[in-house]
């Protein structure tokens, strides 16, 4: 394995990173876009209220997106332990 090879996986490594984590750092600001307006609109400035929602969307979309991921990620440890 030459430098330049290395430095290509490891770009590959933090793309797929990037790419995994998207969808689940969207829906956390989605919501708390969501619910930063309504708690604007009435008044109401309970810090929990924040989070909780946060927490379960997010793991929503963990869930549903888990066989998407571990797809990308098994094809990358096959590129990457096999030499393809």
């Amino acid at each position: 394995m030459t430098t330049g090879d290395a430095v290509d996986m490891i770009r590959e490594a933090l793309s797929l990173m990037l790419l995994l984590s998207t969808p689940i750092l969207v829906t956390g600001l989605c919501i708390g876009l969501i619910i930063s307006v309504l708690q604007a609109v009435t008044q109401v400035q309970e810090q929990t209220l924040t989070f909780v929602p946060k927490i379960v969307g997010m793991a929503v979309v963990a869930i549903v997106l888990a066989p998407w991921a571990v797809q990308h990620m098994v094809e990358f440890s096959v590129r990457v332990f096999g030499g393809q």
